[in-house]
């Protein structure tokens, strides 16, 4: 990620027994934050050398990237565990994908009502996406959204993907140079996604595990955080334009209360900036006791105009490489603008049909997906989960999304971010990828996203691989008194 302005190393001490909410296991360690920053701004200049030199500046971030934020993902590529083919190969518990419903999806997918081409197919669309796609996502956001009124097709854009989305949205809200505040930890890729077309910056929140009371919780996002963050980049000289928020959120899994969101979108209507709500998750919260409230299903935006929705089938329905993402925007013009764009990230006509299919069929949809993939997720969850109790590993648990948040600062001999780095590659070269908290901007080096929405065989190899890494780092690991926290 882009280098940003903070320190790789903090004092630690002992959590006490207030911890609570879903951080559970043995005696993390936390950094003494009172005196460091609370945000950071992003620079890509930073990451420029002189090598590549027949490449622009620009082509040189891009670049950049693909060398070094990929690595572990092209290094899977190489070398992809196969339960017959290569059984001695990577398992890869890094990428967050849903494996667990390829037999549900090939099945739907290859109905005879999919399989549909006509004229106006193989044509170029309206930018926006054709109408009868964009009918089908208002209808269906509306119903899983809840939202109180129905949702208008001429509010949604359909581009390919929720990358495109976060691109396309940098760009046409957003000066060159310009930033979006974004609460940290969150998914790394969106500095990519923001940066290489718009040169857009992200200011990072930075949130911290402490628990302070009762009514607090690890990585805790409040407004006052967020005030902080904003006034720090305004006294740099940074012009903020939005604020990027996951709900759920990746990599915690926590999901905003109906209260939270309504105070997140006053504090952007207060200072004027854009709001880019992420809800790629929203369909993949898989505990019954967690109630999920879309911010569409919000009686009253604060900001209409400034807030936009994105969603995408590419998590909650398995299908990331179909490559299907939708925009709601009552604004539009930033729909006019980002559907401008759609001509150089739009859905072939074929998939467009597919989508309009798929996404009518309620009765499938509520009877036979979700409860199938609800129960799946759940018992892939409970199992890492009881596996990462019995190593003594401390994580938050919260229901929602395909990943767990582990803690593994006691298996760093220094609390810095080289030294994550070496236990991810100590990782990698015992054959099982995770994705490491600097990935996220994470300000407290040690913790690492653990993705468990694979089949039980797969996930049953890598965290044998995960248990053989830290029963040999354990060894020369600084000495921990076991401490649980309550969930």
């Amino acid at each position: 990620m882009l280098t940003l302005s903070q320190k790789d190393s903090a004092s630690t001490q002992d959590v006490g027994s207030s911890c609570q909410d879903g951080l559970e296991a043995e005696c993390p360690r936390k950094p003494d934050l009172k005196q460091s920053k609370i945000y950071g701004v992003g620079d890509p200049t930073t990451i420029l050398s002189s090598e590549s030199s027949c490449l622009s500046s620009r082509g040189r971030v891009v670049k950049w990237f693909w060398d070094s934020a990929e690595e572990g993902y092209r290094t899977f590529h190489m070398d992809e565990y196969d339960e017959d083919r290569n059984p001695s190969g990577i398992i890869n518990l890094g990428t967050s994908e849903n494996k667990l419903c390829f037999d549900l999806l090939s099945w739907r997918l290859s109905q005879s009502d999919m399989l549909r081409i006509e004229p106006s197919l193989l044509q170029y669309p309206d930018w926006k996406g054709h109408l009868f796609l964009r009918e089908e996502v208002a209808k269906f956001l509306s119903f899983y959204c809840k939202s109180p009124a129905p949702l208008k097709p001429e509010n949604v854009v359909v581009l390919n993907g929720c990358a495109s989305l976060f691109s396309a949205l940098a760009t046409v809200l957003c000066e060159a140079g310009d930033a979006l505040l974004i609460p940290t930890p969150y998914y790394g890729a969106i500095t990519q996604h923001v940066c290489l077309y718009g040169n857009v910056r992200l200011v990072s929140v930075y949130l911290d595990s402490e628990v302070t009371g009762q009514d607090t919780r690890p990585f805790q996002l409040t407004v006052e955080k967020l005030e902080m963050a904003l006034q720090g980049a305004n006294s740099e000289g940074v012009k903020v334009r939005g604020l990027i928020l996951i709900n759920p959120q990746n990599p915690l899994g926590d999901i905003y209360s109906p209260r939270e969101l309504q105070e997140f979108l006053g504090f952007a209507k207060r200072h004027e900036l854009h709001v880019i709500m992420d809800e790629v998750y929203m369909l993949s919260v898989f505990e019954d006791s967690i109630k999920y409230h879309s911010v569409l299903s919000l009686e009253g935006l604060p900001d209409p105009q400034r807030t936009h929705v994105m969603w995408a089938t590419s998590k909650d329905f398995g299908m990331s490489g179909m490559r299907f993402g939708t925009l709601y925007t009552e604004n539009q013009h930033v729909a006019t603008a980002v559907a401008s764009l759609c001509r150089y990230h739009s859905l072939s006509g074929l998939v467009q049909y597919q989508m309009a299919q798929l996404l009518q069929d309620y009765d499938w949809i509520n009877h036979v997906y979700l409860p199938a993939n609800h129960a799946r997720l759940k018992a892939a969850h409970t199992y890492v989960s009881e596996e990462l109790r019995v190593l003594g590993i401390p994580f938050l648990s919260r229901g929602a999304g395909f990943f767990i948040w582990i803690d593994l600062r006691k298996y760093l001999r220094k609390s810095t971010y080289e030294e994550e780095m070496l236990l991810w590659r100590r990782f990698l070269d015992n054959k099982v990828l995770l994705s490491f908290g600097k990935a996220f901007e994470c300000k407290e080096p040690g913790w690492f996203r653990v993705i468990f929405s694979d089949k039980v065989h797969r996930l049953r190899l890598g965290m044998q691989r995960i248990r053989q890494v830290l029963e040999g780092k354990s060894q020369d690991a600084p000495p921990c008194q076991p401490q649980q926290l309550s969930d």
